[in-house]
């Protein structure tokens, strides 16, 4: 079939919006009619040619939601009308990382999607007969994708389909890092640096598995408006005397979680520093940028601190998406405030220009 899609031609240049050819569903793969779609900064990070990781010709975008259109052979958990959620971060439950609670980091098609290329090892995207490559297995940037089943979360169809997609990256890794990954105790305190879609949806999370103070730290007076409505009890303009706060409004000892979500090393090494003595633990959810490094001195890991790296939050996708999905359908969680700005395909790269002004949490794409 023939379809619209933004396409990344060359690191460094806007995406261009063409019409490229999308192939059947191949045996244990899903034709999915995309509806809508968040743009994150690991799209404008691998667009920018930053990540060392990244290839061209692809369709990029992983933050999406639509309906099922067909399934391919041997298909058995979805079929045609179903509401989903498209999972950079798939669940076979089937692996041992699958069959163990200790790590959400699924292993059947990993190799191949690193590479940009379903499981079998070719692409269903193509232009004149040339390959183009999938995106961390999505390539949700276009009216249509196939994926993988194993990578599709079902849920309700009760939910707006620009707020279901959400919790296919930022949202859900936000929450589940607080949920999952430092599993947070209620009444304990938690610092969160940084309030982009990732470090407000670990504040949510802080919220709702019962913390007494969440502090979240950022820059921006608007975002901390924000965390203050998932649930922050302290909103903190950032700087080089936070640890020194944290410490001064914690006896000395430091906050029990700290959350860092911004990427940042020298932020990073901030949330480790104002984690507590004796069991502080910090959850680090930033990508930092190519070659750097986390200095920690290491008396502060010899006196009890822990760090801890969270990938999708820990999140199970096929199994977790659609309850964090209900919750916010049970009014738990406050998704409508994150859709800051509405787009079409067309103004794909525009929103990469909002995500670089820091205009809002998130832009999201309605095909």
């Amino acid at each position: 079939m023939r379809m619209r899609a933004a396409v990344l031609e060359e690191f460094g240049q806007p995406l261009e919006v063409q019409e490229v050819d999308l192939a059947e569903p191949a045996a244990g793969e899903v034709l999915v009619r995309l509806e809508a779609c968040g743009v994150c900064h690991t799209d404008m990070y691998t667009a920018s040619g930053a990540d060392p990781s990244g290839y061209a010709p692809a369709v990029l975008g992983h933050e999406g939601a639509g309906i099922v259109e067909s399934v391919g052979a041997e298909v058995t958990s979805l079929a045609p009308g179903d509401h989903v959620v498209t999972l950079f971060s798939p669940q076979c439950r089937e692996c041992v990382h699958c069959l163990s609670d200790r790590t959400n980091l699924c292993l059947a098609i990993r190799e191949q999607q690193n590479l940009g290329y379903l499981p079998d090892g070719t692409t269903r995207l193509s232009r004149d007969g040339e390959p183009i490559r999938h995106f961390m297995g999505t390539s949700t940037f276009a009216e249509y994708t196939v994926m993988p089943e194993i990578a599709l979360a079902k849920v309700s169809p009760e939910a707006p389909h620009d707020r279901a997609c959400l919790f296919a990256c930022g949202l859900s890794t936000g929450l589940g890092a607080a949920m999952n990954t430092a599993k947070v105790q209620a009444g304990s305190t938690c610092v969160v640096f940084g309030a982009g879609m990732v470090g407000l949806g670990a504040v949510a999370g802080c919220r709702l598995q019962g913390a007494e103070r969440i502090v979240c730290v950022d820059l921006s007076e608007e975002r901390l408006a924000l965390a203050r409505g998932q649930g922050a009890t302290d909103t903190w303009v950032g700087g080089e005397s936070v640890v020194e706060r944290v410490l001064e409004e914690t006896g000395g000892f430091g906050a029990d979680y700290t959350f860092e979500a911004t990427g940042l090393v020298q932020v990073m090494r901030q949330a480790v520093e104002s984690a507590r003595m004796g069991w502080g633990l910090c959850t680090v959810t930033g990508v930092a940028g190519k070659g750097e490094t986390l200095e920690v001195v290491p008396r502060y890991l010899i006196t009890g601190r822990r760090i801890a790296g969270s990938s999708f939050g820990g999140v199970k996708g096929r199994d977790q998406v659609p309850q964090l999905v209900q919750r916010y359908l049970d009014g738990d969680i406050d998704v409508d405030a994150f859709v800051s700005h509405r787009l079409t395909l067309d103004e794909v790269n525009r929103g990469f220009d909002l995500m670089h002004a820091q205009d809002g949490i998130r832009s999201v794409i309605a095909m």
